[in-house]
């Protein structure tokens, strides 16, 4: 768990009050705690973005004064669910004015859900101006119940299914993401609308690349990654390193292991941190997997997994004296990460820009659906031994929904765990001295082949049916709207549409 920043506590708290949070039960010890923490320190603060995720993985949020955040801290606060309806180019994906056939009938006439801060999120951000702090919130429906279409809350409900067989997901971020320089302030406006995104913004790319990690090319990007590394320490976050990748300006950033959740937040605020800190310093961030720019090499994340043994704390993918590493968990684990991957592709990689890396011209492109020791062209590796064993699935793209990515992963994981005994499958065995030979098949080379199998599969066992319904909405309306512009502008494989560069560039 990465530490949380907590003003100091110079006034009284309110427990007991009745409040929605009381009413029906949402908070656990910690959760209670915290928030009296906060309540007492909120002098310090002049405003709070209460902050939730969409189903594409943006933060959405409302500033509030302090004064007004006291009383939503444990009342929740309206918010409109149209972030839930809309594509990523905002265009209307779910008709919230008649049937929208995804089974929530407060989404008709656009009603209100409830958004409550988690006390454990509470941060304060860095910087000059008010002093602000960012709170992630848990989505509910008026009666008290989690929403059905909330991201947040599918990753919370793997963890119930992890906590309740005594394991404890542990994971660590790879991100690559692509650092610019903006040429004009000019905010892309032009020709906007809903499901018409404006022009992307324009920049210049900080080095020429392709001088992997080279010294000289991190310290063109430097001035703003070194500062933005002491502020991302400043929140807490267990940042690991800065490291100049392959393409021109493109950066790499990982973090120490972290729980599921604290990962899945931390990715949030990450994101929406570097691109703010960048934006106000006449930058432009974005974790689009490869942007149109001249020579850009795709952006991936890397998400590293293994799961601890709560009572002993063990990483029950540990394998003493196997050269592969790999206990009869980890290679369940494995297993059923391959047995899941089409049906959930879709959660990793979301946007049709996303396939732009998955082609065999990308020579370490996780291209095959296998595990491997070292082929980085298989979508899972093993990686390390003893304590440190564990498995790294490097499909994802970096805007991919964190929430929604995480729990795939270990939704699929725990499948593969099932046939096991909870009890005994770390111990000793036989084990695996060698991984799974190489497959034939490949993963999903299109957002169109990715929603085909998402629709016929099993995603609805994690996701529910409101949730899985909402989100074959909005990528069809995303794939019919590109398409429908693909139809007269033809697009040559393997480069960047004009299409995807205003999709994505700015607001990913």
């Amino acid at each position: 768990m990465f530490a949380r920043s907590w003003s100091t506590p110079s006034a009284e708290g309110s427990v007991g009050c009745p409040s929605f949070v009381a009413d029906h039960a949402l908070w656990d010890g910690a959760q209670l705690a915290a928030a009296e923490r906060i309540e007492a320190g909120l002098d310090g603060v002049d405003l709070v973005r209460l902050v939730f995720a969409d189903p594409h993985g943006l933060a959405r949020s409302k500033t509030l004064t302090a004064r007004t955040f006291r009383g939503v801290l444990r009342n929740g606060m309206n918010f409109s669910p149209g972030p839930f309806l809309k594509d990523t180019g905002c265009a209307t994906a779910v008709d919230y004015r008649g049937e929208h056939g995804i089974g929530v009938d407060e989404i008709a006439g656009l009603g209100n859900f409830v958004l409550v801060p988690d006390p454990l999120t509470f941060q304060t951000l860095p910087g000059d101006g008010p002093r602000t702090a960012w709170v992630i919130g848990d989505e509910y429906l008026r009666d008290g119940t989690p929403h059905p279409l909330s991201s947040r809350g599918v990753l919370r409900r793997t963890l119930a299914r992890y906590a309740g067989r005594g394991l404890s997901p542990v994971l660590g971020l790879e991100v690559e993401w692509y650092l610019t320089r903006r040429l004009d302030e000019d905010p892309g406006n032009a020709g906007n609308g809903f499901g018409l995104q404006g022009e992307a913004p324009r920049v210049a790319a900080m080095n020429a690349g392709y001088q992997f990690n080279l010294d000289a090319a991190y310290d063109s990007v430097a001035p703003l990654t070194d500062p933005l590394a002491l502020e991302l320490l400043r929140l807490g976050l267990p940042l690991r390193s800065m490291e100049h990748e392959m393409g021109p300006g493109q950066v790499e950033t990982t973090f120490d292991p972290m729980s599921a959740l604290d990962t899945a937040d931390a990715m949030l605020l990450f994101r929406t941190f570097t691109k703010r800190y960048c934006a106000r310093r006449g930058h432009h961030a974005s974790f689009m997997s490869q942007p149109r720019i001249e020579g850009a090499d795709p952006s991936g994340w890397h998400l590293n997994q293994s799961l601890v043994d709560t009572a002993t704390g063990r990483n029950v993918f540990s394998a003493e004296g196997l050269s592969a590493g790999m206990s009869p968990v980890s290679k369940a684990y494995a297993d059923g990460l391959l047995s899941w991957l089409r049906d959930l592709f879709l959660l990793s990689v979301p946007t049709v820009n996303g396939y732009q890396r998955l082609s065999s011209a990308h020579a370490l492109s996780p291209t095959r659906a296998r595990l491997s020791l070292e082929d980085r062209t298989a979508m899972l590796r093993v990686v390390g031994s003893g304590a440190g064993a564990h498995i790294e699935n490097r499909i994802g793209e970096p805007c991919a929904n964190p929430y929604l990515n995480i729990a795939a992963q270990l939704f699929a994981g725990l499948d593969g765990l099932d046939g096991l005994d909870a009890l005994t499958a770390g111990a000793a065995g036989p084990g695996s001295e060698e991984p799974p030979g190489p497959s034939a098949e490949f993963v999903p080379q299109s957002l169109r082949e990715a929603l085909e199998a998402f629709r016929s599969g099993r995603a609805a066992r994690l996701l529910g049916e409101p949730l899985a319904a909402c989100l074959a909405k909005l990528k069809e309306s995303e794939l019919r709207r590109y398409e429908a512009w693909a139809l007269h502008a033809a697009p040559v494989a393997g480069r960047v549409t004009q299409w995807e560069q205003r999709e994505y560039f700015a607001a990913f």
